[in-house]
């Protein structure tokens, strides 16, 4: 009886933990520091198989199980219940595009070669319009552009991209297709900027070399560590001498808020821009873990593995045309939103965060609202 009321009182502490400011640290994963409640200390929680395992007196000499590790347990059910935010297709019109009034109705269907398109009728303004959302005035329907566009993400080329969809019995060329891209990945790019992910607070970032014009570029790139959305990019002329100042500066504006562990390489500049943007006398401070390891969870092979992805995609194009292609940010829309990871038990990294993109057609639900929200 005796024991199980100390159980209850370390659970119930661990809860008050949990709700606690910047008492729990995560490094990844796996494992966790939470503040000592005694003196200034902390300990380092982590998980061996499906068992959780403190540093504390409590767990290591009297074998229970500490308020420490019940805290974990509550931050991390906690941030899983997290409420997800939906973003639904747009299948009715509600309102009159030309003059916002609800007085419409439906007013027959407008035939073509494409298929079927709804028409509507404004009762006050007496003018008509269609139901086509983002797709207005295009000559193909938005099937064969989000084809397209699915086509070239996941790793074909344009021509090859214009191929299939002849197959299909639509007739582009290949600079059509390369101008849908540019067009939507515009559109899309100035909607997906405007949400919230719910990422965690500890980021990597790291650089490969990419081809632009034939010359040498780098990709600087900054990602989450835990559900691996695309924070942030930035395009430089050199690695060595190149500021990332600017790169930390998106990935706040983006988010919101700073890490409070930052994973890199070794690379000067990044310990640089960390000092100036990121470093702090006040706590919480930001970490930076500079030294990569090849095992356990310190190693970079999160971000190997992204920069493999972006190295597929650049082969197939044999390098990009432009420093300001709308193609990295159009593979970026496609990873965080579209692509689905095994690494993350078939979720996009938008779903882990909490933005659940529905509808059988992703790219038409993103460009529907964006066209209705920009």
């Amino acid at each position: 009886m005796a024991n199980q009321i100390e159980n209850d009182e370390r659970k119930q502490r661990g809860l008050q933990i949990a709700k606690m400011n910047n008492q729990i640290k995560r490094i990844d994963a796996n494992t966790y520091l939470v503040k000592s409640q005694s003196n200034h200390g902390e300990y380092c929680v982590s998980k061996d198989t499906d068992e959780w395992k403190c540093e504390c007196p409590d767990y290591v000499f009297r074998h229970v199980k500490c308020k420490h590790i019940f805290a974990v347990e509550f931050s991390v059910s906690l941030r899983a219940e997290v409420a997800v935010r939906r973003i639904e297709p747009i299948e009715n019109l509600t309102e009159c595009i030309f003059c916002g009034s609800s007085n419409i109705v439906k007013d027959g269907v407008r035939h073509n070669k494409h298929g079927d398109i709804q028409i509507f009728y404004c009762k006050d303004c007496s003018r008509y319009f269609t139901f086509n959302i983002g797709f207005e005035r295009m000559k193909h329907n938005p099937q064969a552009i989000t084809s397209a566009m699915q086509l070239y993400f996941s790793g074909e080329s344009l021509r090859n991209t214009m191929k299939s969809l002849r197959m299909l019995g639509v007739e582009v060329s290949h600079q059509t297709v390369y101008n849908w891209i540019r067009k939507y990945v515009s559109l899309m790019k100035a909607y997906v900027e405007k949400l919230n992910p719910n990422v965690s607070d500890t980021w990597r970032a790291d650089e490969l070399w990419v081809k632009i014009k034939g010359d040498m570029k780098y990709l600087f790139a900054l990602m989450d560590d835990e559900t691996r959305f695309w924070i942030a990019q930035e395009v430089a002329e050199s690695k060595y001498k190149h500021d990332a100042r600017k790169l930390f500066q998106l990935g706040v504006k983006a988010i919101g808020k700073k890490p409070m562990t930052l994973i890199t390489d070794g690379l000067p500049a990044y310990h640089e821009a960390y000092k100036k943007e990121f470093w702090t006398l006040k706590s919480p401070r930001t970490e930076h873990i500079r030294h990569i390891t090849n095992r356990g969870d310190r190693n970079n092979n999160k971000m190997e593995r992204f920069n493999g992805e972006i190295r597929d995609r650049e082969k197939t194009m044999r390098g990009l045309k432009k420093k300001d292609t709308p193609i990295l940010s159009g593979y970026q829309i496609f990873h965080n939103f579209i692509r689905e990871h095994e690494g993350l038990e078939g979720k996009t990294p938008a779903e882990a965060c909490g933005i659940k993109i529905e509808g059988k057609n992703k790219w038409i639900t993103l460009i529907q609202n964006a066209s209705c929200r920009t």
